[in-house]
């Protein structure tokens, strides 16, 4: 059994569910960290008491203390505020800005030879903010971001059609937020191209319907946001980082004149391996996507600026 170690920040929603997608999958030994005491630390008692049912030796340990983060092949960040109804990520920037410098202090401190995925929203914001306070590679630090947003696309196409999502073939670029960008040139069906199958009209409907997934999500619930599938995306880059499969998929990376941008975190699909992001894949887009993907880098970068 390898000797892979996991650190979450964050024992709420998506950092708990993590951590049992984690442990009961037997990827790697994890810690589950929280400043609320003893909370991370209950959760783990929960979580360690279910391991002989679901047939896990490795560890969990929920701790309030960096200390215990030592060592860790791979730490992510989910603590911050989530999104109240009517809330948008921008607005979380004020709220969510001192938490993830606290963090990333703390594993620059810590965990210095960690690979970094950031979970926080406003997401890019949040992920460049914790590469400037780590001043780690910025291969090692990425968030969570298309994995996500694509999956979402890809089940309410395959609800739509009538098909397995395992057909359905998309990227989602952009940022992880109000200007995403589904790369429609590239989305296919059971190999045929989505123009083939839907209407100009409902295409868009569905992409409306995807990037206003989180709001309905947080709507219906009141309090609190999505978890179970922010939770499954950051466990497959995981997976990617530990398996070192050089999978690609789309993450908020930091950009160096690739698509033509520079100096932001936006979602781009990446080659996921031991070392983190080992390359940025350019896609070919059509104009209209290349246009698109340039708004929503400057409203990124406008977003930035408010730090």
């Amino acid at each position: 059994m390898n000797k892979f170690k996991i650190s979450i920040i964050g024992a709420g929603a998506v950092g708990s569910t993590l951590a049992q997608r984690v442990l009961d999958s037997g990827l790697a030994d994890v810690v589950l960290v929280d400043i609320v005491k003893n909370m991370a630390f209950a959760k783990a008692l929960d979580m360690a008491d279910a391991a002989p049912i679901v047939g896990t030796e490795r560890s969990i340990i929920g701790t309030d203390s960096y200390k215990d983060i030592e060592s860790s092949d791979i730490v992510i960040i989910t603590a911050g505020f989530p999104r109240k109804p009517g809330m948008t990520r921008e607005e979380l920037i004020a709220k969510n800005a001192a938490i993830v410098r606290e963090v990333s202090n703390n594993i620059k401190m810590h965990a210095p030879s960690s690979i970094v995925i950031v979970v926080t929203n406003p997401l890019d914001t949040m992920t460049y903010l914790a590469h400037k306070t780590l001043g780690f590679k910025k291969e090692k630090v990425f968030g969570m971001a298309g994995v996500l947003d694509a999956s979402r696309f890809i089940y309410l196409l395959s609800d739509e059609l009538k098909v397995k999502r395992s057909s359905v073939e998309t990227y989602i670029l952009g940022s992880h937020g109000d200007t995403m960008v589904p790369v429609l040139s590239k989305t296919k069906i059971g190999g045929k191209p989505i123009a083939r199958l839907l209407s100009k009209e409902k295409i868009e409907a569905i992409v409306r319907r995807t990037r206003d997934r989180g709001a309905e999500i947080v709507g219906l619930l009141g309090s609190g946001s999505a978890y179970y599938s922010p939770s499954a995306a950051v466990f497959k880059i995981i997976s990617a980082v530990i398996k070192n499969s050089k999978e690609t998929l789309v993450v908020s990376a930091y950009l160096n004149g690739e698509y033509g941008l520079q100096g932001l975190y936006i979602g781009v699909p990446c080659k996921i391996g031991r070392s983190g992001i080992e390359k940025i894949v350019e896609l070919e887009l059509a104009e209209d996507e290349a246009e698109l993907l340039k708004r929503s880098a400057q409203a990124i970068k406008s977003s930035h600026e408010k730090l």
